[in-house]
């Protein structure tokens, strides 16, 4: 199959290439990192760079177990080294080497090397990487394939509508490899299985030296069976406890950071409309892809709008945003979005045709008294965006194809 390009993220590292920087890809398990490596590789022998200067290390590949010690990896980069011209050093997955950063450093201060890592979870630019090379590292986040990305690459549009590839989008996994699988659902069930143990097995349990792991994969169908709501630490144990699982609050903690570090979780925290600042409780969750929810809590019709929802912020955080739940005085506005512009807000409803339905979903946002964006997003089929009194209502599914 042919390589899909992640146009948004190649066009980070060729923006960054040749620049005195770390260029850092974070991302899930599978969303595509090593690809878009090899993409950026073929893009620079298209540039006339030699096969030579272009030194790949990927540290799942048993071929290179040799290397995952620092100072191992460090010989065997600069023995490969050209005297002549810039040599790309890509680093695949280099979570597995302890003490990285120290090779990285090493190689990062010669003068003819641009140095490219990557690594499935949060964690691993933390601590003494982190300190180590501030200032030193431009970091992007992946993600696995945006709607646009999978309208693109699935070839469905020709015999289905928006709203049926938005269905198999949400169902049939966001990971790049199941485009390949064709929606042969029993391969693409046992491949977001495998994915998904991977994930909790190598970088929540084998990280955080879990023991209980059930009480683990309760917790996770606890979140996923909740995505949208507002959760808090205390509430997660009490739920659990009453199912006759009792833990206490600070195992939950350390269970949630665990599963934000592994990428597969994503926390949106609170932020107060009025007085413009953050809130520490009861926080929302969402998982880095729809299907692997369905995987592990089933199908529920009443479940669609908070999958919307949990869409939206996925695209959100692809477009560079901070992303948070509105938070005001009787009422909530699903997303305040933060950059270098300033705030925009985000209401998501399925359908707004019923005129109550309407007044409810305007009602938050129409109460936010400064002139930053407003946006309705729903599925009702609208041929091009509405103004209600300075809120845009629009197409969500347009919106997520960028139109």
């Amino acid at each position: 199959m042919k390589l899909l390009e992640r146009k948004e993220y190649m066009s980070f590292l060729q923006r960054h290439k040749d620049r005195h920087i770390i260029k850092v890809v974070s991302g899930v398990r599978r969303c595509g990192k090593s690809k878009l490596f090899e993409l950026f590789q073929n893009d620079l022998l298209e540039q006339g760079v030699s096969k030579e200067n272009i030194i790949s290390i990927n540290f799942e590949d048993l071929a290179f177990e040799d290397l995952q010690e620092y100072h191992a990896l460090y010989q065997y980069v600069t023995a490969h080294m050209q005297p002549t011209g810039m040599n790309y050093i890509f680093l695949d997955e280099i979570q597995h080497v302890p003490h990285f950063e120290k090779a990285v450093d090493s190689l990062f201060i010669k003068d003819n090397t641009d140095v490219y890592i990557t690594g499935s979870n949060a964690y691993f630019m933390s601590g003494e990487l982190a300190t180590l090379l501030s200032g030193r590292y431009v970091e992007l986040k992946m993600l696995p394939l945006s709607f646009k990305e999978y309208y693109e690459a699935s070839n469905l549009s020709a015999n289905h509508t928006l709203r049926e590839i938005y269905e198999r989008y949400i169902t049939e996994s966001s990971f790049p490899y199941t485009l390949q699988l064709e929606g042969r659902q029993q391969d693409i069930h046992e491949y977001l299985t495998g994915l998904y143990n991977t994930v909790l097995l190598k970088d929540v349990i084998g990280r955080l030296h879990i023991s209980d792991v059930k009480m683990l994969e309760s917790i996770v169908k606890y979140l996923f069976a909740n995505v949208g709501s507002l959760l808090s630490i205390r509430k997660i144990a009490a739920s659990m406890t009453s199912a006759g699982r009792k833990i206490d609050s600070k195992t939950v903690e350390k269970y949630l950071t665990g599963l934000q570090d592994s990428l597969l979780v994503y926390q949106a925290d609170r932020f107060d409309i009025r007085g413009k600042e953050l809130l520490k409780i009861n926080p929302k969750y969402y998982v880095v892809d729809a299907a692997l929810r369905y995987l592990k809590v089933g199908r529920h019709g009443q479940d669609t709008g908070h999958i919307l929802e949990n869409t939206v912020y996925l695209e959100l955080l692809r477009r560079g945003y901070e992303v948070y739940v509105g938070s005001m005085t009787g009422g909530e506005v699903d997303f305040v979005t933060k950059n270098e512009q300033g705030l925009a807000y985000y209401q998501i409803s399925e359908s707004t045709l019923q005129p109550e339905v309407m007044e409810r979903e305007l009602k938050p946002l129409q109460r936010i008294r400064d002139n930053y964006p407003k946006f309705l997003l729903t599925l009702d089929e609208i041929e091009s965006a509405a103004d209600y009194n300075g809120i845009c209502k629009q197409n969500v599914l347009q919106w997520l194809l960028d139109k």
